[in-house]
């Protein structure tokens, strides 16, 4: 089963892709609101497009800003300026992925996907 996801506009080409490959929808910020739109607008934005939140931006990490139980769920890769890093955050992600295909398993929950392990809050 392919989740759909809605890529906050820091996330590249390459994670989108990666997504993709494995089979998932992948809805680019770009495509349904202004690339300068505000942290609010955007989770906005992937609730009304039943979608999980995939960023960069650790924004979206804050449970106290972002309350996990609020949302459809959030995917936050944790790169801290290590971008040689996001091909092991992918390949971590993709295994998690597979293991929970399912939409619903990811409501109310905000994942931290760091190169040693993913943390789940929710």
């Amino acid at each position: 089963m392919a989740l759909r996801f809605f890529a906050d506009q820091c996330v590249s080409n390459s994670i989108i892709e990666t997504l993709r490959d494995a089979g998932h929808e992948v809805l680019r910020l770009k495509d349904h609101i202004p690339t300068d739109s505000p942290d609010s607008v955007v989770i906005w934005k992937a609730q009304e497009l039943e979608a999980i939140l995939v960023s960069l931006n650790g924004d979206f990490a804050d449970i106290v800003a972002y309350p996990p139980d609020k949302y459809s769920g959030i995917i936050a890769l944790q790169v801290r300026n290590h971008l040689e890093i996001i091909p092991q955050l992918m390949d971590k992600l993709k295994i998690f992925l597979s293991s929970h295909p399912e939409t619903g398993y990811y409501a109310g929950k905000l994942l931290l996907v760091e190169a040693h392990r993913i943390r789940i809050r929710g």
